[in-house]
């Protein structure tokens, strides 16, 4: 086995250690449609259509997942939520 294929097999490896995780939107009596799409368009980096089919997923089923990815990347990310009076978790 040459370098370049081992190198790229234990890139492979890293790769499948690293936990995604997940950040939970849910529903609330409180919060209006263009508050969440704002604030999931600025937070999540979402398009307007993704943060729009997004708040209404989390309205008729009462959650959505609106990010996947690493814990230390997602962790501001629902902080930010949290502060903008949304209801989300990291599972």
């Amino acid at each position: 086995m040459g370098t370049k294929e081992k190198l790229q097999e234990e890139l492979l490896l890293e790769e499948d250690t690293v936990k995604q995780r997940e950040i939970v939107l849910y529903n609330d009596d409180v919060n209006t449609f263009d508050h969440v799409i704002e604030t999931l368009i600025a937070v999540c980096e979402h398009s307007p259509e993704q943060a729009e089919q997004c708040s209404l997923i989390v309205h008729y089923n009462g959650k959505c997942t609106v990010k996947t990815g690493e814990y230390d990347d997602l962790k501001p990310r629902c902080s930010r939520l949290l502060q903008a009076g949304l209801s989300a978790e990291i599972v």
